[in-house]
């Protein structure tokens, strides 16, 4: 299948600046109109200190921008799943499904945010084991006529969870993150495996790995998908591109040190630029790519769909 591509939406923004719900709903109708295969929205519920980051809930924006639109993917990018009660998550993912008739896809990941999860009354130590007792209770009421079970807090006596999911058997699950214990994680239980901000070549050696697990726990790695999300500013040169780009991504976005995420990833430059650095990334094997236009800027969503991408799936971009 040819590479697909979707988009970022600005549902978390700098500090001192509020999320713009209008602005967001007509985003979100435009790139239904011009084609984008899907809509991401991020995920926390306190993020920063001083500066602190304004963000709206991810899933009740999600069912909010399900309501106007009709065909385009919704995905969560990423739902820090630890944080969330997962009987009560499961319920609001089965509730958005059917309000989107069947486009929820759910991206999903431990969390790094600690103070976040103080917060929340969480223990930030145990969000690995915590998650995968979330995904597992959250996919068996989704699949499983009753659930009984009894786990840390949680008590499942036939617990029937109905209406189940639109989409059959379940909403695909992509698992979000970078570090290994995630690669083989997305290999055993998740659909697909879920990054961002990774180079052609980090995303390569990454999902190699993801495949080979895959095959260790007796899955088909051609089941699974893969997704990269991208800043991109299309306008200038790329020479002249480089400061706004950088300034952006330092200012407003976080990275691992220790990871293959970066923000030398960057696509920028004119269109045909901007083509030539896609690519690599098209080659390199990725099923979904979502772009992060500059600032969100309504302008760029255009030049992506009309110059960029018409020069990609043109072949103009090598």
């Amino acid at each position: 299948m040819p590479t697909q591509f979707g988009l970022a939406l600005r549902n978390f923004v700098g500090p001192g600046e509020t999320p713009d719900i209008d602005a967001m709903l007509g985003y979100a109708k435009r790139a239904e109109q011009l084609g984008f295969e899907s809509l991401w929205v991020w995920d926390h519920i306190l993020l920063g200190v001083e500066p602190a980051f304004p963000i709206f809930d991810s899933l009740t924006t999600l069912t909010a921008i399900a309501a106007v639109t009709e065909h385009i993917k919704l995905g969560t990018s990423v739902l820090v799943l630890p944080l969330r009660n997962p009987v009560v998550t499961g319920k609001i993912l089965t509730t958005l499904d059917h309000v989107s008739k069947g486009r929820l896809v759910v991206g999903a990941a431990s969390g790094w945010y600690a103070r976040e999860f103080d917060a929340v009354g969480v223990p930030f130590k145990r969000r690995g084991r915590i998650f995968e007792r979330n995904l597992d209770l959250l996919m068996r009421l989704w699949t499983e006529d009753a659930v009984t079970v009894q786990v840390d807090e949680h008590n499942l006596r036939q617990a029937v969870a109905v209406p189940k999911p639109l989409q059959k058997p379940r909403p695909p699950v992509l698992i979000g993150g970078y570090v290994e214990a995630v690669l083989r994680r997305a290999a055993r239980v998740g659909d697909g495996w879920l990054t961002y901000f990774y180079t052609p070549e980090g995303f390569s050696n990454s999902w190699a790995k993801v495949k080979e697990y895959a095959v260790e726990y007796g899955r088909d790695p051609n089941t699974l998908t893969s997704t990269n999300q991208l800043a991109i500013y299309v306008g200038p040169p790329k020479a002249e591109a480089d400061a706004p780009m950088r300034h952006w991504l330092e200012t407003e976005w976080d990275v691992a040190k220790w990871s293959d995420s970066t923000i030398d990833h960057a696509i920028r430059g004119t269109a045909e630029e901007c083509a030539e650095q896609l690519r690599p990334h098209i080659e390199a094997g990725v099923d979904r790519i979502v772009l992060i236009p500059y600032r969100y800027q309504p302008e760029q969503v255009e030049l992506i769909a009309r110059d960029v991408l018409t020069l990609v799936g043109d072949g103009k971009g090598s």
